[in-house]
């Protein structure tokens, strides 16, 4: 029946691959627009590398499509949420580098409006998009000719050739513009931050009509636009309420599917949990819990390339297997603070228990084990605030290819892990809920029944929760003015 092309762009890397109507996943072109750091706390992305990066992969498998893949009927866009780009529309040109979601610069932007009782976090977009327009201003740009977008928005317009200003709420409901409970905008946000409502861009469904891709041969329709995570979630089959799936890629993010009622809480849970869209169709939201561990594959990245603790990422998986942790050994991956469920961006990473006989092969081990730790909260708050009981755990992203991670991790959570046939199944979810619109599956029950894990992995033993959350304390508050940006 036919193929849907899908564009996937995370944080350092942007995919374009097939996905076929028998639920496969092939041929992919991958190119590297990493982000970069100018200074302390400030994470940009070049939009016009991720733009360049969308065009030539989708164009070379539209123009060279293999063997096994069928015609190609629709396009799908996933990303990373909350990075911000502002571009003018005239010309199509960024007025400066996209701000990535990790950064830090609106912190007292986010403390400001604290204080007048409006709760934002430095990651989402509108303190973001409130500097980027400041600077164009400052540059003489006219505001009514600029459009914000996060990176899924920006690479609907470049595939449609800026016909398409469009996002979807599992990434609006990211920037602090707008609340998923209703339709509009925050008008308290925008009046606060300066933020003309026409810079903003239309809201379509996650699964649905979102334009054409005219940029492409064969002009293929834009079928879907989704959030990674919630990409993710769809990707794992995780459609129906009670199924959760984690994603350890440079943070670790845990969703679950709760179904057509929103959470029971405004912003955030009690156990530090936030509700999401999970995706919309036919203009229905269904909702979701999601759990968010600020530092994972970067804390791997850090013991190799910063600490020259190993070789390669990969290395970590043989060596942290080669021994066992000793008592009072315990890693605190917070090198970016604490999310789920302390939310401490003044905590910072810990290693204690250290002795003159402790090894290398024991601190990474140790590390691999902080890692799973800090999963295993993000699995408990959810399980807390969504009221629910999880039975087992869906895992996908890099780390996942460790698999002395993969028994660490379901030690800690007690409970087996499951872990997806694809690295990467954001992919695959886009296109599922591109399928969808293509009525190749009927509806989300279907979705579910599509899961075939690669392997399951039980829990062998169990890891010491008590000592991990003495060290998480122990972490908390290093840098207190930090500590005390609350949202």
């Amino acid at each position: 029946m036919g193929a849907v092309l899908v564009v996937d762009v995370g944080s350092s890397t942007v995919r374009v691959s097939l996905v076929r109507d028998d639920a496969s996943l092939v041929a992919t072109e991958r190119a590297s627009v990493p982000t970069t750091t100018p200074s302390p706390g400030f994470v940009e992305w070049d939009p016009v590398a991720v733009a360049d990066a969308v065009l030539a992969g989708s164009r070379r498998l539209c123009a060279s499509p293999p063997a096994s893949a069928s015609p190609i009927v629709g396009v799908a866009v996933t990303a990373q949420r909350a990075s911000t780009v502002v571009w003018e529309r005239t010309t199509g040109r960024p007025v400066a580098p996209g701000i990535g979601w990790q950064d830090l610069r609106t912190v007292g932007t986010c403390l400001a409006l604290g204080a007048k009782g409006i709760p934002m976090a430095p990651n989402e977009s509108a303190p973001k998009l409130a500097a980027l327009l400041r600077s164009a201003e400052a540059a003489g740009l006219p505001l009514d000719d600029l459009a914000f977008g996060t990176v899924e928005t920006w690479v609907a317009w470049v595939l449609s050739e800026g016909a398409s200003h469009v996002t979807d709420w599992t990434n609006l409901a990211m920037t602090g513009l707008a609340d998923p409970d209703r339709a509009g905008w925050k008008d308290e946000v925008l009046e606060t931050l300066g933020i003309p409502e026409e810079v903003l861009p239309h809201l379509v469904d996650s699964s649905g009509p979102a334009g054409v891709a005219t940029a492409l041969p064969g002009r293929p329709p834009i079928l879907a636009l989704v959030g990674d995570q919630q990409a993710s979630l769809v990707g794992q089959s995780a459609t129906l309420p009670g199924l959760a799936k984690a994603t350890f890629g440079t943070g670790a993010m845990l969703d679950c599917c709760v179904g057509a009622a929103r959470p029971d809480f405004p912003r955030r849970g009690d156990a530090g949990t936030f509700p999401v869209v999970a995706w919309t169709r036919d203009g229905r939201r269904t909702w979701g819990i999601e759990a968010v561990m600020l530092s994972a594959g970067d804390v791997v990245e850090w013991l190799w390339r910063d600490l020259g603790l190993v070789s390669s990422p990969g290395a970590t998986d043989e060596l942290a297997r080669s021994c066992t942790t000793p008592p009072g050994l315990a890693f605190v991956p917070a090198l970016s603070g604490l999310g789920t469920p302390a939310w401490d961006f003044g905590a910072r990473g810990l290693l204690v228990g250290l002795t003159r006989a402790t090894t290398r092969a024991q601190i990474v081990r140790a590390t691999l084990e902080g890692i799973a730790h800090g999963a295993a909260d993000l699995l408990e708050a959810a399980e807390a605030d969504a009221e629910l009981s999880v039975r087992s755990l869906r895992v996908d992203g890099g780390m996942t290819a460790n698999e002395t991670f993969l028994d660490l991790l379901a030690a800690a959570i007690g409970r087996p892990v499951e872990v997806s046939p694809v690295l990467e199944a954001t992919t695959l979810g886009a296109g599922y809920l591109a399928g969808l619109e293509l009525g190749w599956w009927r509806d989300e029950g279907e979705l579910a029944s599509l899961w075939s894990p690669r392997r399951i992995l039980e829990p062998a033993g169990a890891l010491d929760r008590d000592r991990w959350a003495d060290a998480r304390a122990r972490a908390a508050r290093t840098e207190p003015l930090l500590s005390e940006l609350s949202f």
